[in-house]
């Protein structure tokens, strides 16, 4: 059944609520009711229970109930390393280097590009080993977690291994099999053909390291780093950070070494990898004998997490027992309130989960794909509209993937089909429309309040979710902004990126530079924040 406009209603609620009330949880819930409500005919009750089938559906679904099992789990490791005064340790050590928050804060991008395999072990991995040095060198919460999530999905979905590729492959190799006619080129080709058209991901990226090399905010970061730098806050009074690690776990005495950290990390790393090559390989029992960039593609991530932060956690468990760093009665105390601090993580997932089950029973991206499908359009104009598309959809329902989904198997024949029709090259129009698919999903995964992945990072940087969403819209949507100009000069005939890709970074840094100093004197700050230092 259609429903049209209405199909709008559930996610649109859902983020306004969020935002408006600053309240997570109701406004999912209030979302996903409002969707089975809409799908009941109006009917209170049935609706009621058609939101509870949806959220149990939703946690028992394998992949969901393993990822909510990987967070508890990831949850107790980080507890003990923290517990055991393994991540001070860690802090104590990079200070004697790293002695300015420009410093803790480029580090922290660094990091986050380099963990590109994956965006929930980025989340995972950079939120935790940086959160101690970035508090001690008066980095904002927010900007940790802006930094955390705008590397975390931009690098995974650009990298040619990563938990990405496979799902993203597969999805172009589909929406092929129905091209008349039929390209030339693999799958694989056309993907790595998209990577320079990929605008937003790249953008992203390159205004992280912007913002944090220039220390020129706006918006609500404006305003968060000078309190941080003025006033030693980390999070502003009021806040409840996501993983409220210090509340729950009370303050450190222990000092374990910052190996305790670094073995944890790396088994869970190691074991990861491993994980992803054998529940991507055609023979499990053989893993080896298949190549790891092919078992890559086909990788379990999930299942591969949960393995990895089970050995993180074991690793922990030993060292801090062997050590002596805790005594038995403390390591099951400190495990359970690790498990405990995932508890208000896991319920907005769950019903970040429902509502995406919501919007797709109640057509939210069919009905937005089929009003631009119904337009008569050039086709170089598809990957600006397919772009702006996929934005939409990601930001409204919080899922990349899905909106990979969902607008791939559209935006590929439409591509190919009008370039054909109209005389231009397909296979340039096709590139760029995959690019836009992609790069328009990842828009949605960074920065809705409703997204995994902008929970995750909200998580793991122990950061208020609403404070870093509505700090970290304002330079998602520059990036956006500019990636549409380029998709715009692609419309008018401007095709090559590399060509397209050096004026979108000439754009970015002038509309960073304009709307940091034009903010800045609205809400009279200085534009620039000072680098605070150890000797401040």
């Amino acid at each position: 059944m259609e429903y049209g406009p209405l199909s709008l209603l559930p996610p649109l609620l859902a983020i306004i609520l969020c935002i408006a009330t600053r309240q997570v949880l109701p406004a999912l819930f209030i979302g996903v009711w409002v969707g089975a409500l809409i799908v009941a005919s109006w009917n209170p009750l049935a609706a009621t229970t058609l939101t509870f089938s949806w959220i149990i559906e939703n946690v028992t679904d394998s992949w969901n109930a393993t990822i909510l099992l990987f967070d508890f789990i990831i949850g107790a490791m980080v507890a003990l390393i923290y517990a055991s005064g393994s991540m001070h340790s860690l802090a104590e050590l990079l200070s004697k280097r790293i002695k300015t928050a420009r410093g803790a804060s480029f580090a922290t991008s660094i990091l986050g590009i380099l963990i590109f395999f994956d965006d929930y072990s980025n989340t995972v991995i950079v939120g935790n080993a940086m959160r101690s040095l970035t508090d001690r060198l008066r980095v904002s919460r927010e900007l940790l977690s802006y930094i955390v999530d705008s590397t975390a999905a931009p690098i995974a979905g650009l990298m040619f291994i990563s938990t990405w590729i496979g799902y993203e492959v597969g999805l172009i190799k589909e929406a092929f099999k129905s091209l008349t006619p039929k390209p030339s080129v693999e799958a694989y080709f056309a993907w790595l053909m998209s990577v320079p058209y990929r605008y937003y991901s790249i953008l992203a990226i390159i205004l992280v390291l912007l913002v944090v090399l220039t220390r020129r905010h706006y918006g609500g970061m404006l305003k968060a780093e000078h309190r941080v730098v003025s006033e030693g806050k980390v999070l502003r009074d009021g806040a409840s950070p996501l993983m409220p690690t210090e509340t729950v776990l009370g303050n450190v005495k222990a000092r374990a070494p910052p190996s305790l950290f670094a073995y944890s990390v790396i088994g869970l790393v190691i074991v990861t990898l491993l994980g992803m090559w054998v529940t991507g390989a055609e023979d499990p029992s053989k893993w080896w004998e298949t190549p790891f960039t092919e078992a890559l593609m086909n990788a379990d991530a999930a299942t591969a997490l949960l393995w990895g932060s089970f050995v993180g956690y074991l690793i922990a468990s030993v060292i801090v027992l062997l050590g002596g760093y805790m005594r038995f009665s403390e390591w099951i105390d400190y495990t359970i309130k690790g498990m405990y601090l995932m508890i208000l993580p896991n319920a907005i997932l769950v019903l970040a989960w429902s509502i995406k089950t919501a919007c797709d029973s109640v057509g939210t991206a069919n009905y937005v794909v089929g009003l631009a499908e119904a337009m008569g359009i050039p086709a170089l104009t598809v990957p600006f509209i397919i772009f702006l598309i996929a934005c939409f959809i990601s930001f409204t329902t919080g899922t990349s993937w899905g909106t990979f989904g969902v607008t791939m198997p559209i935006a590929i024949p439409m591509a190919w089909s009008l370039a054909h029709a109209q005389g231009v090259d397909p296979y340039i129009v096709t590139y760029a429309s995959i690019a836009s698919v992609f790069a328009g999903g990842i828009f949605g995964d960074h920065c809705s309040p409703i997204s995994d992945t902008t929970i995750m990072s909200s998580m793991f940087s122990a950061a208020d979710h609403v404070d870093h969403v509505t700090t970290q819209i304002p330079y998602a949507v520059t990036a956006a902004g500019v990636s549409a100009i380029l998709f715009l000069l692609f419309a008018m005939g401007l095709t090559h990126p590399a060509i397209l890709l050096p004026v979108g970074i000439v754009i970015l840094v002038i509309a960073h530079r304009v709307i940091n100093v034009q903010y800045a004197k609205k809400v009279k700050l200085p534009p620039v924040v000072p680098n605070y230092t150890t000797s401040s």
